[in-house]
């Protein structure tokens, strides 16, 4: 079958199309994956750049994000068969396949069902960046109606779900975005008040926007000075939750402790890299309510670019440019 495989730690260039075989069943409880599409993100470039987790398993086949059509079942499955058309978190780190490629397989507790009235491609964008805002809004800060919520870098893959989702979930609703064009599209899918990172200094909007009291949770996308600066807007007894790592000064970690904050992290692939499996099928139950969503038209993917299969390095390319709206997906069939 064609994968793309990466072949050492490197550039884009390091991605290479291959033909390697295709994977047999793991185990009974497996199913294989004729894949249509694949998402693209963030994490799939890093782990390009520098293979943290599993540094010694290369060439690998990169990317956690498929949709497809069941091919083939283990004998224990019992939730899937042949010709359901699924989609599924998995893989891509170096210790299992990923799913830049035309076949994958997956233990049935980690597949859900693609939503229906949408396509391979959009569905495939969605896991990585759906789990990560369900899990950085309810699983870690607790968001409940009522409550009111930053959402930095609003336009971005999981920015734009996250403010769909605290938005479903009764909350008012504020982001970060880097022009006035996302802006407009961010407000479109629900946010109360968008601002534009050069325009203002958004801490001190914020604040004013809250009459001074901040607000309840901050979802910081981005790192670094972003939420470090973002202290100061969260209200006393407030949560700030971050994907990425800080190093704020003395005086901005003194003021978050004087003010209560509640400061956590939100890393998708700690289920899969510390083997917990009910972590993992509480993420797949995060698959199934997004689908419902998704039925429902509650919840909208944006997808701004298709590339095919071979065009991977190119995907990366795009990716690590920034400035992309959504999300981008390679199309394997």
């Amino acid at each position: 079958m064609k994968a793309i495989l990466m072949t050492a730690a490197g550039g884009a260039d390091v991605l290479k199309l291959a033909d390697i075989p295709l994977p047999e069943l793991p185990s009974p409880e497996h199913i294989r994956v004729k894949l249509h599409a694949a998402g693209i993100n963030p994490i799939d470039t890093k782990l390009r750049k520098s293979p943290a987790y599993y540094p010694n398993n290369l060439p690998c086949v990169l990317g956690c994000d498929g949709a497809g059509v069941v091919e083939s079942v283990g004998a224990a499955v019992n939730r899937f068969s042949p010709g359901d058309e699924v989609y599924f978190f998995n893989g891509g780190l170096g210790n299992e396949q990923g799913n830049y490629a035309e076949y994958t397989t997956v233990h049935q507790d980690f597949a859900a069902f693609k939503p229906r009235h949408v396509t391979m491609e959009e569905a495939a964008a969605l896991p990585l960046v759906l789990i990560t805002a369900w899990e950085a809004l309810f699983d870690r800060c607790s968001l409940q109606e009522g409550n009111s919520v930053l959402i930095h870098a609003g336009g971005g893959g999981v920015g734009h779900v996250a403010v769909q989702l605290a938005k479903q979930a009764g909350a008012t609703v504020l982001a970060t975005v880097g022009s006035r064009e996302k802006a407009a599209w961010v407000t479109s899918l629900g946010a109360d008040r968008v601002f534009v990172y050069s325009d203002v200094d958004f801490a001190t909007a914020v604040l004013d926007w809250t009459n001074g009291r901040g607000v309840d949770i901050v979802f910081d996308t981005v790192g670094g000075d972003t939420f470090c600066r973002s202290i100061a807007c969260t209200r006393v007894y407030g949560r700030i939750v971050s994907l990425l790592q800080w190093n704020c000064d003395a005086e901005q970690m003194k003021l978050a402790r004087t003010r209560n904050l509640a400061l956590s992290f939100e890393l998708i692939l700690t289920p899969t890299v510390l083997g917990l499996h009910e972590e993992r099928v509480h993420q797949r139950r995060i698959l199934e309510e997004g689908a419902r969503l998704i039925e429902a038209d509650k919840l909208k993917i944006q997808v701004s670019h298709v590339l095919p299969l071979a065009d991977a390095a190119k995907a990366h390319a795009m990716i690590e440019e920034g400035h992309t709206t959504g999300k981008i997906v390679l199309k394997v069939v």
